[in-house]
């Protein structure tokens, strides 16, 4: 399985509770988080989020002051098996498709999600495809 999804990305202070409050205001109305990545940088955090509804998510969280992002990711359902990104890099690589993020979530102990963000969308789902 392969499917372009919505992934939303805020800066967040990089100091306790912040990730907390931010949590808590999206639980509180319902969304739940499917996929999380965190980058710390000095002052503050990138952090990229899959969600079960994307407006009402990007809504709540400009309501708490973040600059939201909005970007399209591809979501992969891949084995959970040892080589599995290394073939997916692979692949990419030989079709000249650059990876620019990518994490994972784990469904089972037989397949994970990952979350992939590349130079070309469409090429990557024929590379994959």
């Amino acid at each position: 399985m392969i499917a372009i999804q919505k992934q939303l990305s805020i800066f967040l202070d990089n100091r306790p509770g912040v990730l907390a409050r931010t949590c808590q205001a999206l639980a509180k109305d319902g969304i739940n988080i499917l996929a999380l990545s965190i980058s710390d940088t000095v002052d503050h955090a990138v952090v990229r989020l899959l969600v079960t509804d994307v407006p009402k998510a990007a809504t709540i969280l400009q309501r708490l002051h973040h600059t939201v992002h909005e970007r399209d990711v591809l979501l992969l359902e891949v084995p959970n098996v040892p080589g599995s990104l290394a073939g997916i890099a692979e692949k990419l690589a030989g079709a000249g498709i650059n990876i620019e993020y990518a994490y994972c979530t784990s469904t089972s102990q037989s397949t994970s999600n990952l979350v992939l963000r590349t130079s070309d969308l469409e090429a990557t789902i024929d590379a994959l495809g």
